[in-house]
């Protein structure tokens, strides 16, 4: 087994002209990889990850995530094939659900979202992969749609999802998965469990990426997690179900504070851990 590659992310509330001295400095410091998002409505995560591998060497440029309803397949296959030709080997691009409320300001909701992502996924799979793509879906809808410049390095295409359904999903149609912030290590085998039980029923046995997003904070990182996982329950963020043994324990936490910092203050230490 090779070294466990290490990345960090660029904050979506940072401003754009950032970007390049931050990957530049990101490279310098030794990471591997450098992670742009994609956010409503902040910079786009196609430019933002161009710019990032422009001004960089070796640098691998994740993006994490494009929300799948915003894109035609079509349109995002020519978008990330530009990318691995311009930069091989180098593109590790994620597609997710989106946020729910995001997605509906903007006009992009869908009855069936797992659709949405199943269909894109592996829409731009084949595309990037030149094949000659006819899709009637419920979602997507292409005729014989092919590239002119797919990239002779195919790049592989992560989902990041959180859910049952959408981590078996993941399992089936895509090489990699993306774990948001929060993930626990119980969290991550459970999530692992059923990435896997969607690859055994699609007969997949090519290797599959599991990359997670973690809070790091190196002035004082339990304060920072305790600021995090906070906000973060008292924005009515939903526990995975590997942690539903805790959502009694933290309704009373929240019963008990009056906001994000009092909550902060109440956090037990095993949760940090």
């Amino acid at each position: 087994m090779g070294q466990m590659p290490i990345g960090v992310m660029y904050r979506c509330d940072t401003a754009p002209e950032q970007l390049p001295a931050y990957a530049r400095l990101v490279e310098r410091l030794g990471y591997d990889e450098l992670w742009v998002v994609e956010d409503c409505f902040f910079g786009g995560a196609v430019s933002s990850a161009a710019v990032a591998a422009a001004v960089t060497d070796k640098l691998k440029i994740g993006i994490g995530i494009l929300p799948a309803a915003f894109r035609n397949p079509a349109l995002a296959a020519m978008e990330l094939a530009n990318l691995a030709r311009l930069f091989p080997g180098r593109i590790l691009p994620g597609f997710g659900h989106g946020v729910a409320d995001w997605v509906r300001q903007v006009g992009a909701d869908h009855p069936s979202p797992l659709a949405v992502l199943g269909e894109t996924v592996t829409a731009v799979r084949a595309l990037v992969a030149g094949e000659k793509v006819t899709v009637a879906g419920r979602y997507a809808q292409l005729a014989e749609v092919s590239l002119e410049y797919p990239p002779d390095q195919p790049p592989p295409i992560s989902t990041g999802v959180r859910g049952e359904k959408s981590l078996r999903l993941s399992g089936r149609v895509a090489d990699g998965t993306i774990l948001a912030e929060g993930a626990s290590p119980a969290y991550v085998r459970w999530a692992r469990g059923m990435i896997d039980e969607g690859r055994r029923a699609a007969g997949r046995t090519d290797d599959h990426r599991l990359t997670v997003y973690a809070h790091l904070d190196f002035d004082d990182a339990r304060a920072s997690a305790r600021r995090e996982f906070a906000a973060q329950l008292s924005g009515g963020w939903a526990l995975p179900p590997s942690d539903a043994d805790l959502a009694d324990e933290i309704a009373h936490l929240l019963a008990r504070s009056s906001g994000p910092v009092a909550l902060a203050e109440a956090l037990p230490e095993h949760y940090l851990d």
